[in-house]
């Protein structure tokens, strides 16, 4: 609690999955809240299967705190991603928009139930499309509450270093966007590019571009392909392939940027 008796929540960005990247910062905040809350999306992943980024958040609490997590899991809410229904701009932001509300629904049943204060494990950084900041603000209309955001590392610093890249090029602008929206982010001119959220990698019409990609970045099964995408998009999804069978889930990321440019 704070000194004025609010409860406290933290969200607390403890990157991409390596335990090592998990900042000072972050761990003090680990020691200080009562539990964490925990989204538990087990038989969606991989069917059948338990969440394997429950454990992953689990493993990271075991590394960085002396006493055992006191974890509440809650199964998350369904989301609709039948292209049926999500097919435009204006029905997925309905449907995020949708999911978000019933995540704050089940994230206030356990609120009341469970008292104290609660962190919010997210990996990489809270400000790269993660919607933990956006449900949070929901819930601090409804409770009276003190919200505290703590950085990590995100997967794009992750990606670069992997790479031994410079994002940009001299003076030149980062786009960042969804595998969503990339095709349209190129037809608006956009030519050096980070690209996350990919529910697959396909990149008509841009053979000759240049393509650094990466996924489960920090985690033990990571995979690193680099080259033209005309060259090695096979190569990407043999990756992508291998991560889903060994890691039951893929969260990539990729740089990609015109032939004109230079690194």
């Amino acid at each position: 609690m704070t000194s004025s008796g609010k409860r406290r929540i933290k969200i607390i960005g403890v990157g991409p999955g390596d335990p090592d990247q998990v900042t000072l910062e972050a761990v003090a905040a680990m020691r200080s809240v009562d539990y964490f809350l925990v989204t538990d999306k087990s038989g969606t992943v991989k069917k059948g299967m338990p969440d394997p980024l429950v454990r992953a958040r689990e493993e990271l609490l075991d590394r960085h705190l002396s006493a055992p997590a006191r974890v509440v899991k809650v199964a998350d809410a369904p989301r609709e991603r039948r292209e049926e229904f999500t097919g435009t701009d204006a029905e997925y932001r309905t449907a995020v928009a949708d999911w978000h509300r019933a995540r704050v629904e089940r994230y206030l049943a356990v609120l009341a139930e469970h008292p104290g204060d609660v962190g919010f494990l997210v990996w990489g950084d809270p400000a790269f499309y993660d919607s933990t900041i956006r449900v949070v603000d929901q819930i601090a209309e409804q409770l009276d509450v003190e919200v505290d955001v703590i950085p990590g590392i995100s997967s794009v610093q992750l990606l670069a270093a992997r790479h031994r890249l410079v994002l940009h090029d001299v003076g030149r602008p980062l786009y960042v966007t969804t595998g969503r929206a990339v095709l349209e982010a190129v037809e608006a001119g956009h030519d050096n590019l980070v690209v996350m959220l990919n529910r697959v990698v396909e990149l008509p019409g841009l053979e000759d571009w240049r393509i650094w990609w990466g996924g489960n970045l920090g985690t033990r099964e990571e995979e690193l392909v680099a080259g033209t995408v005309g060259e090695v998009l096979p190569a990407i999804e043999e990756a992508r392939a291998r991560l889903r069978d060994t890691s039951g889930w893929v969260m990539d990321i990729y740089l990609l940027r015109a032939p004109r440019t230079t690194r």
